[in-house]
């Protein structure tokens, strides 16, 4: 009758099934989950995989200073209504549309998929710095959404980015060129945080001093 697992004829006769074998590797997947070989839809596995987890933009976008970069985050996380560290589709529009410069349905689409490496229908974080690396490449046509957004968004990366590099290899040598930028601005910082420390602990110690002449 082929319950309590009596072994039954395939469909062509030629032997027989075990019929526990089935769910005990059916079992193994639920288990393990996609990382043991049996990933499905939407279980993020292979190529186009989320890989923002490992993204640092100061090393990957070199050719930027970090002030640029901050600046870049400031205005993604204005644009970000969900939080969620994407700007989607109507996120873009209202951004467009408060930088004055508003675009069509298919317009917005096509900026997205102009930078959308991972084809999710939205912006990372990377994805955006994408845009300010083309521009400041001269890779943007001058009448795209992408580069009227670059232009307006008062993000200055024609000083200190790579505008005019018309070739990967000049791009290559201007980013080296910065490398050195990179570590003196984060000394700054570091110096500017031990200053600030060090005036913080004179002004207890004056508070201190005030306070036992009250004594």
């Amino acid at each position: 009758m082929g319950f309590h697992g009596v072994p039954q004829p395939d469909a062509g006769g030629r032997g027989t099934v075990a019929g526990p074998a089935l769910p005990a590797h059916l079992s193994r997947c639920d288990r393990a989950g996609a990382g043991a070989g049996c990933a499905g839809p939407g279980s993020g596995a292979g190529a186009g995989g989320p890989r923002e987890g490992l993204f640092n933009p100061y090393t990957e976008f070199k050719e930027f200073s970090r002030k640029q970069i901050k600046d870049m985050e400031k205005m993604f996380k204005e644009y970000d209504a969900g939080r969620d560290g994407f700007i989607d589709l109507m996120e873009l529009k209202l951004m467009m549309e408060k930088l004055g410069a508003p675009q069509t349905h298919l317009g917005l689409k096509n900026m997205i998929k102009e930078v959308d490496e991972d084809f999710d229908s939205k912006l990372s974080f990377r994805e955006f710095l994408l845009i300010f690396r083309k521009a400041a490449a001269g890779e943007l046509q001058e009448d795209s959404g992408l580069h009227v957004l670059a232009r307006l968004s008062e993000i200055d990366v024609s000083t200190e980015g790579v505008k005019g590099a018309k070739s990967f290899f000049e791009a290559k040598v201007q980013a080296m060129n910065v490398s050195s930028r990179f570590e003196e601005e984060i000394k700054a910082e570091q110096e500017e945080r031990k200053k600030q420390a060090e005036e913080m602990k004179q002004r207890k110690a004056a508070f201190k001093e005030l306070q036992s002449t009250f004594k």
